[in-house]
């Protein structure tokens, strides 16, 4: 019998565009629907997501702490290095109600990122065959790109606010997965915090540097409510623009699967 693979989203975008926020309410809506066998993966070093779907951070182990737990022993970037560890990564995964979720976080002291980007991308595929639906929530910038970190995915989702430096940036994302040859089978530019009159402006964007529409969240007073008060997106209304905006880029997204 053939492992599944499951279908992988990635996010990625600016600092401060918004996609820790896009990937809860992806998560959110996902479990609505019913959906099953979800992952989570905040690879961001900031370990914002945590926060922001209700998780508790304090004793939860994290890829950095395994990583620098293990770094002497072993010889990191082989394929077998994630095969002798997976004992360890599943008992790092947090399981949840409907949802599990895997933390990247850091290792210590200064240094590159890349050698846990590489350790990642190594579980990241290992993963996709357990699962049925994975959400990554990647750090600010192309790095991750540029290191073929998120080599395994299958959709790409670019979040950019109202700003020049998030079109920019955008733009960059966009050339380097051509310069580094990653094949997503799609890539969709969403906007979030945007006014409904500047979407002709962003769906225009998006022919320009040549990925799909899928569309925007504007500027929500619960979401803003939500994050000052470190309260769970999980719990935001139904009935909250950012909800309801949300739902309509993910059918969009989601509609071949």
């Amino acid at each position: 019998m053939a492992l599944r693979k499951a279908l992988t989203l990635s996010v990625s975008g600016k600092g401060g565009a918004g996609k820790t926020t896009i990937t809860a309410l992806l998560l959110k809506i996902l479990l609505e629907s019913g959906k099953q066998d979800i992952l989570v993966i905040d690879a961001d070093p900031a370990m914002n997501l945590p926060n922001v779907l209700g998780i508790e951070l304090k004793g939860k182990t994290t890829l950095g702490m395994i990583l620098d737990k293990k770094k002497d022993e072993l010889e990191l970037g082989t394929h077998f290095y994630g095969k002798l560890l997976e004992g360890e990564i599943w008992e790092s995964i947090i399981n949840q109600n409907g949802f599990d979720m895997l933390i990247m976080g850091r290792t210590k002291g200064e240094g590159c990122y890349c050698s846990l980007d590489s350790f990642a991308a190594i579980i990241i595929e290992s993963l996709t065959k357990m699962y049925d639906f994975i959400l990554i929530d990647f750090y600010a910038g192309f790095e991750h790109l540029s290191r073929r970190t998120d080599r395994f995915a299958d959709i790409l989702l670019i979040v950019t606010d109202p700003s020049k430096m998030g079109f920019g940036t955008s733009r960059r994302i966009k050339e380097l997965i051509e310069e580094v040859n990653i094949s997503f089978k799609d890539v969709f530019l969403v906007g979030n915090r945007f006014n409904i009159k500047l979407e002709r402006q962003l769906s225009n964007f998006s022919k320009e540097i040549g990925v799909k529409y899928a569309g925007i969240i504007p500027y929500d007073q619960n979401v803003a409510e939500f994050n000052m008060k470190g309260k769970s997106l999980m719990h935001i209304p139904k009935d909250s623009l950012a909800f309801i905006f949300a739902k309509r880029f993910y059918e969009i997204i989601f509609k071949k699967f």
